[in-house]
């Protein structure tokens, strides 16, 4: 993990100052794909970046739909709305996961992938899903771009949904990311950062729990009052001692 405590993400450390920050988080695998799945699917479903099939295993939209909750993925240089083909540079497909599901191609539901530019209005129309999912691209999530130069897309471009008056009103965001340099093995993905932030979370909190993108899952739908969990979200453990 390179991004705690390091001068060149001053806005972000300084989240991790005020919020939660899970010291001993960990992505599940390498490469990056497997690790956007266990975060939407709770199980890797596969190791291979140019994967291009069609997931059909019980994931966060199928039960978000179940639950009559609304979700959207904004994600930075989509193509157009709804787009669910390969990499347009210097968007990413396998960034984006909710591309790959079945619940999600061929229906209604693909009109919730959107491109980042639409979160602003959104925000500031009160418009916001129970649901958002937001990807970076590639040279704004510190992949090919900077450290610095994803330090300053966090503090131009979430910094204002952080102080809107509805996401201070019991909004809850995560900054995660999906994998460790790939040099780092520990607990399948390397040692990643991981920031809880929110109205709710407990001012300063640094967990010392081990955790683990299922764990997010479980997270993200237990605090919109779901409480089945796909996959391995089911056994993961819960990240309640963040909030007060």
């Amino acid at each position: 993990m390179q991004v705690i405590g390091n001068a060149a993400m001053p806005y972000l450390n300084g989240l991790t100052a005020k919020y939660g920050l899970a010291t001993q988080y960990y992505a599940d695998v390498h490469p990056s794909i497997g690790n956007y799945f266990m975060l939407t699917t709770g199980q890797p479903v596969t190791l291979n970046d140019s994967f291009s099939g069609t997931v059909t295993d019980d994931n966060i939209v199928r039960e978000l739909v179940k639950a009559n909750k609304s979700w959207c993925s904004y994600a930075e240089s989509l193509p157009n709305a709804g787009y669910v083909g390969g990499d347009v540079y210097p968007y990413l497909k396998h960034h984006n996961p909710f591309a790959y599901f079945s619940d999600v191609i061929g229906t209604s539901e693909a009109g919730n992938l959107v491109a980042f530019s639409q979160f602003a209005s959104d925000l500031n129309a009160s418009n916001l899903p129970d649901f958002s999912f937001i990807v970076p691209n590639a040279l704004h999530d510190a992949h090919d771009g900077s450290l610095a130069a994803a330090d300053h897309w966090l503090n131009v471009c979430i910094d204002p949904l952080i102080k809107s008056p509805s996401f201070q009103n019991g909004g809850l965001l995560i900054i995660v990311f999906d994998e460790s340099v790939l040099t780092d093995l520990s607990h399948g993905g390397g040692h990643v950062a991981m920031v809880v932030i929110g109205s709710q979370v407990k001012a300063g909190y640094h967990s010392t729990m081990l955790y683990q993108h299922q764990s997010t899952l479980r997270l993200v739908l237990s605090t919109l009052g779901l409480s089945n969990f796909p996959g391995t979200a089911a056994v993961a453990p819960d990240m309640g001692e963040f909030f007060k």
